[in-house]
Parts: C-alpha cells; sequence; structure tokens
C-alpha cells in the first residue's frame, strides 16, 4: 500500500498553512469522518470526511486534526493506536509513529487521549473553529471543554471562546481549485464519461434499469474510480421525471428515453455527469424536438459561463429558454415574462441550473457574498443541468410529451475568458448518441 497522502504531503502543508493564518487568535478542531453501522457488526464503506482529508490527506477513522497558530506546534493529529488483533480484521493502521511519519504533524497523540487533552489545547483561544452539529460525541466535549477552559481562568470575567464553523472558512478554499484539483477533476470527469459511453453501448430494449447501472459502475471502477461520487440514477420512461429516482429497477421499453445522472469519485473529487437518450437507440419524432429543446438551452448556458458572470444568470438564461421552449412544446400558453413571474415553468423545471462541484458532488463555498450572489472567478467548478420533465399523469400536457424527462448536465471549471467543459467526452449530440446506442461489439 502507499505509505503517507496520494499526492504528497506539500499539497496539505500548503492547505494547513492558508488555514493557520485565517484563524486569527483561534484554534480550530476537526475530527475526522464516523464510520456507519449497516446492520448488526457490518459497516458501510468507510468515506473519509472532505474538509479532514483536504487538511491531510489521512483517511483513517476516529482521528482529530488540531491546528493552533499561536502554539509551537501549530499541527497536532490525535489517531488510532497500531493494534494488531484489529488489523487482522480491519487492515492496516497508521498509529502513532507512521501518522507522525507520514502526515507532518507536529504532535501525535492517542485519539483515547483527545477528551482530557482538549481543556488544555483550547484555554487560550478566543475562537474555537468546529464543525457544529455532525458527531454528538465530539460536540459534547467540545462544550464541557470550553467551560473548563473558562474555569481554568479563574474570576477574570472572561467568557467562554467564541464558535465558528469551520465549514465556511475551509469551504471557500475549496471553492477555487488548484492546478492538482483541477487535473484530478479532469481525470474523474473522464472516467464518468467513460462510464456513460459503456452504459449507451450496451443499451437495448428489454433490458432492466438496473443491468445499465451495473454497466456505468463497473466501468467507473475498471478505470481507477475510487468509489461513485453519489447514488446513479438510472431512469427510464416516466421514471426520468422523478428527479431523484434511485430504485433502478424497471423493464427498459424500446419507445421510452433512458436518463443517466451517475458520476465517479477518483483522489476525492466527483464528476457529476446527465445523460439522456432513447432506448432503442433512435430518437422519434416527439424525442427529438423535445431533448433538442433542452440540449439547446444547456449549450446556451455553457456559452453563458465567464469570469464576474453569476450563477443566478446563468439559472435565468436557464429559464428563459426552457420556458420558450415550453410554449413551443405546447406545454404552456402565454407570454414568457408572465409564465416566469408567475413561476408557471416550475412545473416542468423544479430545480436550479449550476451548483458547486469538487470533493463533494455538491460541493462546498458560498454562493453569496455580503447579500449579493458571487461573481464566478477562475478555478470555479460547477455543473450546468438544466431539464425538463412531464408527469405521466399531465393532462394538460400533449400525449407525446407526457411521461418523459430529459436533463442534460455537464461539469465545467471557469477559465480567463470562459469555461472548459470537464466532460466533453460523454456524447450529448443526437447524431453522436445514436452512433453509440447499443453498439457494443
Amino acid at each position: 500500500m502507499q505509505k503517507g497522502p496520494r499526492g504528497g504531503k506539500e499539497i496539505y502543508n500548503r492547505r494547513r498553512k492558508e488555514l493557520l493564518n485565517k484563524l486569527q487568535g483561534g484554534v480550530a478542531i476537526i475530527p475526522s469522518g464516523q464510520e456507519l453501522i449497516r446492520n448488526n457488526d457490518v459497516h458501510y464503506p468507510f468515506r473519509q470526511d472532505s474538509c479532514f482529508y483536504y487538511l491531510t490527506g489521512f483517511i483513517e477513522p476516529e482521528s482529530v486534526v488540531i491546528l493552533d497558530p499561536s502554539s509551537p506546534n501549530p499541527f497536532t493529529m490525535f489517531v488510532r493506536e497500531r493494534d494488531p488483533s484489529r488489523e487482522i480484521w480491519d487492515g492496516f493502521r497508521y498509529g502513532i509513529e507512521g501518522a507522525g511519519e507520514y502526515f507532518g504533524p507536529n504532535k501525535v497523540y492517542p485519539i483515547s487521549e483527545f477528551h482530557t487533552r482538549l481543556p488544555e489545547i483550547v484555554k487560550n483561544a478566543e475562537k474555537i473553529f468546529y464543525k457544529i452539529g455532525e458527531n454528538k460525541e465530539y460536540d459534547q466535549s467540545i462544550f464541557e471543554a470550553m467551560e473548563k477552559a473558562r474555569r481554568l481562568k479563574g474570576r477574570s470575567g472572561i467568557g467562554v471562546a467564541a464558535l465558528v464553523d469551520v465549514k465556511q472558512i475551509i469551504g471557500e478554499m475549496r471553492l477555487f481549485k488548484t492546478p492538482e484539483e483541477i487535473e484530478l477533476l479532469r481525470k474523474a470527469t473522464e472516467i464518468s464519461a467513460h462510464g456513460h459511453i459503456a452504459a449507451m453501448k450496451v443499451c437495448k430494449p428489454g433490458m432492466f434499469e438496473y443491468e445499465i447501472e451495473a454497466e456505468v459502475e463497473r466501468e467507473f471502477r475498471r478505470r481507477g474510480a475510487d468509489r461513485l461520487g453519489y447514488t446513479s440514477i438510472v431512469g427510464s420512461g416516466a421514471n426520468a421525471t422523478v428527479l431523484h429516482y434511485i430504485s433502478n429497477s424497471d423493464k427498459m421499453e424500446k419507445d421510452q428515453l433512458l436518463l443517466i445522472d451517475a458520476g465517479a469519485e477518483f483522489g476525492y473529487v466527483t464528476g457529476d455527469i446527465t445523460r439522456t437518450f432513447p432506448v432503442n437507440g433512435k430518437f422519434s419524432a416527439s424525442q427529438k424536438k423535445f431533448y433538442e429543446a433542452v440540449l439547446t438551452v444547456q449549450k446556451d448556458c455553457i456559452n453563458f459561463v465567464k469570469p464576474g458572470g453569476k450563477l443566478p444568470d446563468i439559472h435565468a438564461h436557464a429559464i428563459e429558454g426552457l420556458t420558450d421552449a415550453m410554449v413551443e412544446l405546447g406545454l404552456l400558453k402565454g407570454k414568457r415574462k408572465e409564465l416566469i413571474e408567475s413561476r408557471a415553468f416550475f412545473k416542468y423545471y423544479p430545480h436550479g441550473t449550476s451548483h458547486w462541484l469538487g470533493m463533494d458532488v455538491h460541493d462546498a463555498g458560498l454562493y453569496s457574498l455580503n447579500g449579493e450572489p458571487r461573481k464566478l472567478e477562475k478555478n470555479m467548478c460547477f455543473t450546468v443541468e438544466p431539464g425538463l420533465y412531464v408527469s405521466e399523469s399531465d393532462t394538460e400536457a400533449p400525449a407525446e410529451y407526457r411521461g418523459m424527462g430529459v436533463r442534460i448536465e455537464d461539469d465545467v471549471v471557469v477559465t480567463e475568458k470562459g469555461c472548459e467543459v470537464l466532460t466533453k467526452l460523454a456524447p450529448k449530440e443526437i447524431s453522436e448518441l445514436e452512433g453509440f446506442i447499443g453498439k457494443s461489439v
């Protein structure tokens, strides 16, 4: 196995130094992710907390990072000790010595000492930066340590330290991707695209959605993905109109569209791609018209991305284009302005157009600054994903579109003058799709 953090120590050293400079008289306490029980003594696969990994590259549970810019030992780790009996069952642990050797902390202690050492750690802190509400055990320890620290100061009149959510600070750091992170995103989105292509090639009427799901995820793993970025959505026919459909259990029919929303995680960053195509490999006239309406808007929105722009403006652009399409398709009647003001469009387009993307599929970072939507800047990464969804039971819609759902989603990173489409490998033009679907060798 690889010893030490993926990508080497330097990137994590740089991130910690940046965060230490932002703490301003405070101490940051960042626990690892938690192991979760599936049933009895069987765990869900462990995935490290994103903020913890971002600062350390350390992938073991039951760990805590302390960052204190005022201390002679600004980077402290609490980790599990080596335990040969448990390592037989659960695998290798770095332990105290390994964590110290490979991950660069100034001090390392056993996790069993965290709660007793914590009051002294926070004693002189003006602020405590911590992720509140994610782990009740640690929450309680933090509150108790804050009170003990107050008592240690005697009759000074000084109250407990201010508690600040560290996620916002780290989230703002994560929002701006470094060259190393962009390269990881390129790899994650490339793997994601190949998963979608693999599904297109094997797709044919009579298959079940779960067979397509298996093909997508097999290709992800075959190409080196660490895990899924999120639960795959594979919805045929009316299932495509359910935004978070994950049952993936129905048999696919020849006259249906199939919507796949799936992304691979690689190096703790994830792709996020949605493609929609006909199960039988050929768009009908109505499917083609419906699909082209969404595709036109999606490509227009991507062309709208540039530094200085704003995500709400991209969303407004999508709403305008999709509302025009709804009128053209006969889903709505009236003028665009009134239909938007009355939110009539929401019936067929009920979600946003974009979200930040990175270590998490809905990634960290503020969407507004000082009460205003923030301007896009170079190296921000996000999705562009307009869609149209007509319920199977919508008797007001033309019959040919009932039960039809289309979403097209790409991942983009802002460049100096526009954006790079990270997911361009995944086909979305009608001629491309029809050239792939069912063409497995």
